[in-house]
C-alpha cells in the first residue's frame, strides 16, 4: 500500500499541498486527476521521495519513502520532462540504472529493443522527443520496479507506441503484481487501464475510490418528460424537450422511478471517466463558463 497521510507542503506563501490524504492499493492502476495547479505533480514528487513533507506521512508499505534508498530501489518514476546525461547511449544508461536498481533485468532490457526499436549507440539526446519517452520506458521497466510512478506518460508518443507502453505496464501488473500510479489529462486512455481514481483539487484529494464504484453509483439519464422528485439529480441541461440529468443511485431504481412518470422517452447511461471528472469539478466551482466573445 501506498500512503500519503494528511500531508502538506507550502513554496513561501502557496500551499500546495493542503492535508493530501490518498492511498494507492497493492497491485492496483491508480489514475491521478485533477485540473491544472491541483497539486499532482507535488504528490507524486512527495511519493518518489523528492520533496520532505512539512507534515504528514508519505509510506510504501508502512516505511517512509523520503532518504530511503532501499525503499526508492523497487519504485520506478517516469516524469513529464524525462532527463539523461548529455552523451549517453542507451547502453551507458542501462549500466547506470543496473548500479542503481538490483533487480534489473539484463534480459528483459535485450528483449525490449524488439518493442521500442531504438539505437543502440546513439547519444540519447539526438533522439526526438517520442523517442527519449520510449528510452525512459524502456529503462524503467527493466528495472522490474514493484512500483511505477507516472507523469504524463505517454505525452509525445504517437498512438501506436502509445498503445505499445500501455500493454507492457498492464503485463506486468498482471504477471508480477506491479502498483502503478499514473497522472494524465487523457481521461480517455486512463478509463481503458485504471481500477481505481483520485480526484484532487487545490492540494486536497476530492474523491477516491475504485472505477466501478464510481461509475455504478452515478448515471447519465436522458428524458423526455417530467423529472420524478424522487431522484437525486446533481445536475441537469436541457436542449428542447430532451433534458439531460446526472443522477445518484441505483441505475434499476433510477429506471424504475422514471418509468412511475410514463415520460415519453428515457434511458438510464453509464458516465464516462472524464464526465465524471468534469461533473465533480464542476460541484468546486470549475464549471464551464459561458462567455460571449
Amino acid at each position: 500500500m501506498l500512503e500519503l497521510k494528511n500531508v502538506t507542503k507550502t513554496f513561501g506563501s502557496f500551499k500546495a499541498l493542503d492535508d493530501l490524504t490518498m492511498s494507492v492499493p497493492q497491485g492496483a492502476v491508480y489514475g491521478l486527476l485533477g485540473p491544472n495547479g491541483a497539486g499532482k505533480s507535488t504528490a507524486i514528487r512527495h511519493i518518489t521521495g523528492i520533496y520532505r513533507p512539512d507534515s504528514g506521512t508519505v509510506t510504501l508499505e508502512g516505511l517512509p519513502i523520503y532518504e530511503n534508498p532501499t525503499v526508492k530501489s523497487v519504485m520506478g518514476y517516469i516524469p513529464d520532462d524525462v532527463f539523461y546525461f548529455p552523451s549517453a547511449t542507451m547502453e551507458e544508461m542501462r549500466r547506470y540504472y543496473k548500479g542503481m536498481y538490483p533487480k534489473f533485468d539484463d534480459a528483459l532490457f535485450g528483449r525490449l529493443y524488439e518493442a521500442f526499436e531504438l539505437p543502440k549507440k546513439s547519444p540519447i539526446r539526438r533522439f526526438s522527443k517520442g523517442m527519449q519517452k520510449q528510452a525512459a520506458f524502456h529503462l524503467t521497466l527493466a528495472c522490474r520496479p514493484e512500483v511505477l510512478v507516472l507523469d504524463e506518460p505517454v505525452d509525445g508518443l504517437d498512438p501506436v507506441m502509445r498503445r505499445q507502453v500501455m500493454s507492457l505496464i498492464l503485463s506486468d501488473v498482471a504477471e508480477y503484481g506491479t502498483t502503478v500510479l499514473i497522472s494524465s489529462h487523457n481521461l480517455r486512455e486512463l478509463e481503458d487501464v485504471c481500477d481505481h481514481v483520485g480526484i484532487m483539487d487545490r492540494g486536497h484529494m476530492l474523491l477516491e475510490r475504485s472505477l466501478a464504484d464510481m461509475q455504478g453509483s452515478t448515471h447519465k439519464v436522458q428524458l423526455v418528460g417530467d423529472i420524478p422528485e424522487s431522484l437525486t439529480v446533481l445536475n441537469e441541461t436541457a436542449s428542447g424537450r430532451l433534458k439531460t440529468l446526472v443522477v445518484r443511485g441505483d441505475p434499476q431504481l433510477i429506471a424504475h422511478q422514471l418509468a412511475q412518470t410514463k415520460p415519453d422517452y428515457f434511458d438510464v447511461l453509464p458516465l464516462s471517466l472524464e464526465e465524471i471528472f468534469i461533473y465533480e469539478l464542476g460541484g468546486v466551482n470549475y464549471e464551464v463558463k459561458n462567455i460571449i466573445l
